[in-house]
């Protein structure tokens, strides 16, 4: 993917993925704010930065699409950065966490607890009595864990608030990662969850509700929109069995962003006119429910940059190789290190050139690791760079800093900062 030097960087089809905006001077604006004086504001690269204003634009466009009666979630495994949360305390409706670590920066934001709830198949007793005692919605991913959260409730004198997490028997369809169909870790079987519904009942326990989450990173409207219409079906017959009223329904999220060449952005308007027309038939086990979209790289991904620094060329037997003092350590993502089965280069650019020569070339972008590994372009199209350019990877906001082996080879952690 190349680098054309207005920082947009098209794809095959004419496609803009990664949109990016320059000044005057061709260095790359973030938040802003120009990548060389931002490095300089961080001490030096490398660094992630975060586009305040476009995670917000993000979050008004999918409002402004979807039906009013949906509900919209932050799930902070996406990205944890404590500032960047509280950001999206006002822009959401709730926060999903998936660990004690993310449980507490939710509840750092001021958030009501009645607005965070706690999905993983493995939880432990620790993190639970926490959950318990913060007085979130616990989301169960198996009959043990009903168990434990009752005795544990039991034990304070609290009655947890619980939701069942289902694995229904079909998938999101072209998802970049399944989580639902077929044996799973994730929630509770779909043909099982009636017993569990029964057993749940004679337990000190509040029901809420359920969560169905069947895939992320999906960038086909008929797949989404087909497991939605299926969700919402599975909801309705299982709400016939719940012990009590169903207050609650999250649907997942799965919605997509592009990162290579030939992918498009999702449309959300057929998305929303199918979620409208399957809300507007719901039965009385579903019409008073809060029905949630529980989204994390959707809202955060494209607003994020990483960014770092030339600190060698070299040339290896015809190839020209940029060596960076980025890498794989710390954008795991990139590599192609973290569920790519493929390899393929996220969109790279050239963010700011200490040389005025603009010649292009075809060059290979690696980091400072003592392994083959640690690549993070390969053989893109880029204006000539030397020793002190800045190199940007853009689409970098989700899984990037916290989804990375940040330890490797004990090379410091980057930097980040929430900029615009």
């Amino acid at each position: 993917m190349a680098d054309n030097g207005t920082g947009t960087v098209p794809d095959t089809s004419g496609h803009a993925v990664g949109a990016s905006v320059r000044d005057a001077r061709g260095e790359l604006l973030i938040g802003g704010i120009p990548v060389s004086r931002l490095a300089d504001r961080m001490g030096g690269t490398p660094f992630y930065a975060y586009d305040r204003a476009a995670v917000s634009r993000r979050a008004a466009q999918w409002r402004a699409a979807m039906p009013h009666r949906l509900r919209l979630h932050y799930a902070i495994k996406a990205n944890p950065m404590p500032a960047l949360v509280q950001h999206l305390r006002d822009l959401t409706d709730g926060f999903d966490v998936a660990s004690l670590g993310e449980l507490q920066v939710a509840l750092d934001t001021g958030i009501p607890a009645g607005r965070i709830s706690f999905a993983g198949p493995g939880k432990s007793d620790h993190e639970l009595r926490a959950a318990v005692a913060a007085g979130i919605t616990l989301h169960l991913e198996s009959a043990g864990e009903l168990e434990r959260i009752a005795r544990i409730g039991h034990a304070m004198g609290v009655r947890p608030g619980v939701a069942v997490r289902v694995n229904p028997d079909f998938e999101l369809k072209s998802s970049g990662m399944k989580m639902s169909g077929g044996p799973k870790p994730f929630g509770v079987d779909a043909e099982q969850v009636p017993d569990l519904l029964a057993h749940l009942g004679t337990l000190p326990v509040g029901f809420r509700g359920f969560h169905i989450f069947t895939g992320s990173q999906n960038l086909s409207t008929a797949a989404i929109i087909e497991a939605h219409t299926r969700t919402l079906a599975l909801a309705e017959q299982l709400a016939r069995q719940a012990p009590a009223p169903v207050t609650s329904l999250n649907l997942g999220g799965g919605l997509g962003i592009p990162y290579f060449p030939g992918e498009q952005p999702l449309d959300l308007a057929p998305i929303a006119a199918n979620l409208a027309g399957c809300i507007a038939t719901l039965g009385p086990g579903l019409r008073d429910a809060e029905l949630v979209m529980e989204l994390g790289r959707y809202l955060v991904g494209e607003a994020g940059i990483y960014v770092c620094r030339v600190i060698d060329r070299k040339v290896s037997r015809g190839r020209t190789y940029l060596v960076t003092d980025g890498g794989l350590h710390q954008h795991l993502a990139a590599s192609g290190n973290l569920g790519q089965i493929i390899r393929k280069n996220f969109p790279v650019i050239a963010a700011a050139r200490a040389s005025p020569v603009d010649t292009r070339e075809k060059v290979t972008v690696v980091g400072p690791l003592c392994t083959p590994l640690d690549l993070l372009a390969d053989q893109i199209e880029l204006p000539r760079c030397a020793p002190g350019d800045l190199i940007a990877i853009l689409q970098s906001g989700a899984y990037g800093y916290s989804a990375s082996p940040l330890g490797f080879l004990s090379h410091p952690p980057p930097g980040q900062a929430l900029v615009g």
